[in-house]
């Protein structure tokens, strides 16, 4: 389990403190030349010349003025900082208190060089962790500051920094914050927003939201000071360097691994080229780019980068000093995850002493020495040892950064880890309940300023705990409130972007200024689907637009009012409450099983509540390997492996050798015994229980009745969360409008494309249509001859019943007629009904496949890494693109992605049915469910879909679609009625499982 946390140590160099002669000099102006070249030599590591220049300064000022001078004061300044940027810190000190004995001698205490010798030794002081000579040092200048320039000169407004700077490095976050602040305002006021020094100032006070888990607050200020920096100082200065350490560390903390190793890499190759391989500062780098390859389990290349790292730090400051320490703390992290005790405890006692000794014990690195030495004796077994650890820990950070600081979060969790595995059951659950509670606020502020993206990556970082509380509440299945907490989880994580993005859409509609962010965002997106469907070597403007929109997104989070309380949380009571007597609600839950180690078992259980006093209650199922043996065997004929997972065993289906259970006997034997009284069942499927239709499940078989489905002893209602229960209907039926497509002509018409027969980019000997639809053969797809006679008879019978309906078909079934639903300002039909091909590919990169061809020269449905892409539906004149002929400039191309339906407002459809194939899959993405036409459907605001899970062939499609309709409108059945009841009729007429069981429907 990888549970260590590490905070890393941030050196921001403000540039503007060290300086170099002052302008109170009254030493001749060869001096002053001296001693500014001999700085720049010592800036440039040549530190020969630098004592050099010095040298010829200091003979001058002793000839001219005397061995106790003014100017020879400045020369020993000066001598300071050159030892200082040798990393010489014991004759750095030497030099810079002399000179500062002369400046109080000569000019007295209140004299800006006096202050000026007293603010580098406070620098040196504060690197070498020396906390109150520091601090004194800063605030005896901060009264000479007030006493001679005042409190709006930019010297001031340094010391402020300086001051914030070293409350940060000590913990004390709640003195930092106010003199960050106010330094900002005076450099904005004296020198304006596009100076270097302003950049400073924003780093510092975007370092310091960093480490206090305010990441909403530290973002916009680092990509500021990233974009002053640029343009101030260029790309290749050491302090640009500093911006994208820390801007990399914040992404880093975000989940952001991809983007935040970047900039590390970017870093590290600035300051080799500026600083040099032997400077702390460079070492402090290779931390940070260590502490990444450790978060994502590359241990060996951690290890080799923190001892370096170790050595320069070892020779720069020796190894009293806090970044030694750090140093020694994360390796000792890297041996415990490797299980190597015996190295990592000697080196978190030997971390914990110096962060004692250096920062003291009110100081949140120590803190954490405690914490990740408490885990490391946990992993040892050594749980008396850990708790000790843990509670001081604890105390101390709640004191320090507060409780809803992440680190306090992490805390609480791996506590009550101990205290499950010591069997003090009442004490974990109280603490894995509080933990999650400040875990979920924490991921609600995260999403006040992240974009889709990045907040997609930001709950990778939640999914470990997921796993670990699952299965802690597997090992104790009668604790009803560790089952509580799950289900609290399950609904909160449980398709949380998907349900924001609904939320979201509906909110901006009575919010003015939020409405014309949103159709910017809108516009953009719908222009990075045109990019996307291009083929991949044109694709030229996608990284640009995608940059547009992640900035869109951020400000949208931004303009909504009231945006951290619009996201409607809804916890298990609300659920309870919502259900009648005979009614239950199932989260179906997928989890890696962890039993103090993560094991390769990945794990499906059921939670399980009902009405009122009813507790819930986790039940497990079964391991994803048993499950997945059954939907994945190689059968020649689908319906013979559709037969034997829903059809009755005498029906004389081939039987699969591998299938030691049935799907009954996995999923749902183990459920039934509680479910005594209980009809109507409201359940949310997890992983590749997406894949399958839950009521067509065979329960029993006799020769008198029949085969008895789930469906015939429950009302299965699918949800994409059992959140929708407590969350009220957004929908508003404003017409009774139908917008049927079938009967489509795929051939091209031949004037709408560009004569050309066999594009590189996407020819047909590269589609592997195995993978869709074994018709495909030839590379095309085929006309559906039943799909036109379902389309005119749904068109003829809802006319019948009032529907506004309107037919397209032939070569009108275009992508652009679909896309113009919904648009200006006209609300969406209450019905869409589309007959046609569907398609999905598997991501090929994700499953360890290789197509055998350039991904360049792929097709784009098929490779992109953007599983909204490889999932959609197939329009008029689609074929020709299919096989790589290039549409018109501004013509749609007839592949409609599932990404550009999700870009439609659909807000006032009841119901889309998807008469085609494999419209149900998509890829299968974590908590978040399934990425495909499903979830694009849903995020432009449909209600129900009805959608399927494998070819079923067009006619008996058509069969089942004009049941549906008439049991609808005519029984006035209720539309998850009627299409239940519509499946069992094809079953009473005797068709075969795989010709009714591929639909399902989805609230």
């Amino acid at each position: 389990m990888n549970l260590v946390k590490q905070l890393t140590y941030i050196i921001v160099l403000i540039p503007f403190l060290v300086t170099g002669q002052s302008n109170d000099s009254i030493a001749i102006k060869e001096i002053d030349s001296l001693l500014e070249l001999s700085l720049d030599f010592a800036e440039n590591q040549e530190f020969e010349k630098a004592f050099e220049m010095n040298s010829y300064a200091e003979k001058i000022a002793i000839t001219k003025n005397g061995l106790e001078s003014v100017s020879r004061a400045n020369c020993y300044l000066n001598k300071g900082k050159i030892h200082f940027l040798k990393i010489e810190f014991t004759e750095a000190e030497k030099y810079f208190y002399e000179s500062s004995l002369i400046y109080k001698k000569l000019l007295g205490k209140e004299h800006l060089a006096y202050a000026k010798s007293l603010v580098n030794l406070g620098i040196l002081y504060s690197d070498l962790d020396k906390y109150e000579q520091a601090e004194s040092l800063f605030l005896e200048v901060k009264e000479i500051y007030q006493k001679t320039i005042g409190t709006e000169h930019i010297k001031y407004a340094g010391n402020l920094n300086n001051l914030g700077l070293l409350y940060e490095k000590f913990g004390r976050y709640d003195l930092a914050e106010p003199n960050f602040v106010r330094a900002k305002a005076i450099v904005e006021k004296v020198l304006g927003k596009n100076h270097s020094f302003y950049a400073a100032s924003l780093i510092s006070l975007a370092s310091l939201y960093g480490k206090m888990g305010k990441y909403e607050q530290a973002e916009p200020l680092y990509l500021e000071a990233k974009r002053i920096d640029e343009e101030t100082l260029g790309k290749e200065n050491p302090n640009y360097a500093i911006t994208l350490i820390n801007l990399g560390i914040l992404y880093k903390n975000m989940g952001n691994f991809e983007k935040a190793e970047q900039f590390f890499l970017d870093a590290i190759y600035i300051d080799e080229k500026t600083i040099g391989k032997n400077h702390p500062d460079y070492a402090t780098n290779l931390i940070v780019l260590a502490n990444l390859y450790y978060s994502i389990g590359k241990y060996e290349k951690a290890e080799s980068i923190y001892i370096a790292s170790l050595q320069i730090v070892q020779n720069a400051y020796g190894k009293d000093h806090a970044l030694y320490a750090t140093i020694l703390h994360n390796l000792a992290g890297v041996y415990a995850e490797l299980k190597n005790f015996e190295k990592s405890e000697p080196l978190y006692i030997e971390s914990k002493s110096i962060r004692e000794k250096v920062l003291g014990k009110q100081h949140p690195d120590y803190a954490m020495s405690l914490h990740n030495l408490a885990f490391l004796y946990f992993d040892m077994l050594e749980y008396d040892k850990a708790e000790p650890l843990y509670l001081e820990s604890k105390a101390i950070l709640e004191e320090v950064v507060g409780n809803n600081h992440p680190d306090y979060a992490w805390n609480l969790f791996n506590l009550a880890n101990l205290y499950f595995e010591q069997k003090k059951y009442d004490k974990a659950e109280a603490l894995y309940e509080e933990a999650f509670n400040r875990k979920r606020k924490l991921i609600l502020l995260g999403y006040h300023h992240l974009s889709e993206l990045e907040m997609q990556k930001y709950l990778l970082n939640f999914k470990e705990e997921l796993d670990i509380i699952s299965s802690y509440a597997q090992r104790l299945t009668h604790s009803s409130r560790l089952a509580e907490i799950c289900y609290d989880n399950a609904l909160f994580f449980k398709g949380f972007l998907l349900n924001a993005a609904l939320t979201i859409k509906y909110k901006i509609e009575s919010d003015t200024i939020a409405k014309k962010v949103y159709d910017v965002k809108i516009a953009l997106s719908q222009q990075l689907a045109q990019e996307y469907s291009k083929p991949i070597s044109d694709q030229k403007a996608i990284i640009e637009i995608e940059e547009k929109l992640n900035k869109i997104e951020k400000e949208l989070a931004y303009t909504i009012k009231n945006y951290y309380d619009i996201i409607k949380q809804v916890n298990l009571e609300e659920i309870k409450q919502k259900l009648n007597i005979g009614e239950a609600a199932i989260e179906f839950i997928r989890y890696r099983y962890c039993n103090k180690i993560k094991t390769d078992s990945f794990m499906y259980a059921a939670l399980l509540v009902g009405p009122g006093a009813f507790q819930p209650k986790i039940i497990p199922l079964f391991e994803e390997k048993e499950f997945d043996s059954i939907l994945n065997v190689s059968l020649e004929r689908r319906a013979d492996y559709v037969a034997s997972l829903y059809g009755p065993n005498d029906r004389g289906a081939i039987q699969v050798k591998t299938q030691k259970k049935s799907l009954y006997q996995l999923i749902w034997k183990p459920i039934e015994a509680d479910l005594k009284d209980v009809k109507t069942i409201y359940y949310s499927p997890a992983g590749l229980l997406n894949r399958i239709n839950l009521s067509a499940i065979p329960v029993e078989s006799s020769s008198k009745i029949g085969t008895v489905t789930l469906a015939d002893k429950y009302q299965l209602i699918e949800l994409i969360s059992t959140r929708q229960l407590a969350v009220a209907n957004q929908l508003k039926i404003v017409n009774n409008d139908i917008t049927i497509f079938g009967g489509i002509e795929f051939e091209p018409d031949t004037n709408l494309f560009i004569s050309q027969s066999n594009l590189a980019s996407r020819s047909t000997q590269e589609l592997s249509f195995s993978m869709i639809d074994s018709t495909l053969k030839g590379g095309m797809w085929d006309y559906l001859p039943w799909s036109e006679w379902e389309a005119n008879s749904i068109h003829k019978f809802l006319m019948d019943f009032g529907f506004n309906t309107r037919l397209f078909s032939g070569f009108e079934g275009t992508e652009d007629s679909f896309k113009k639903i919904g648009r200006a300002g006209n609300p969406s039909p209450r019905v869409i009904h589309i007959a046609t091909h569907g398609y999905f590919f598997q991501d090929l990169k994700a499953n360890g496949q290789h197509s055998g061809v350039s991904s360049q020269s792929e097709i784009v449905f098929k490779m992109s890494d953007h599983p909204m892409l490889r999932s959609g539906l197939i329009m008029a004149g689609g074929n020709a693109a299919w096989k790589g002929k290039q549409t018109l400039e501004g013509r749609e191309d007839g592949i409609l992605t599932a990404y550009e339906i999700s870009q439609m407002n659909l807000s006032n459809t009841e119901l889309v049915v998807l008469s085609a194939c494999e419209t149900g899959l998509g890829d299968i993405q974590g908590n978040e469910g399934v990425y495909g036409l499903q979830r694009a459907f849903k995020i432009a605001g449909a209600k129900y879909l009805i959608m399927s899970l494998w070819q079923v062939p067009d006619k008996q499609t058509s069969l089942l679609m004009t049941s549906f309709y008439k049991k609808w409108l005519e029984n006035k059945m209720p539309i998850p009625d009627a299409f239940h009841a519509a499946q069992k009729e094809m079953r009473d007429i005797g068709l075969d499982p795989y010709q009714w069981a591929g639909f399902v429907l989805v609230e």
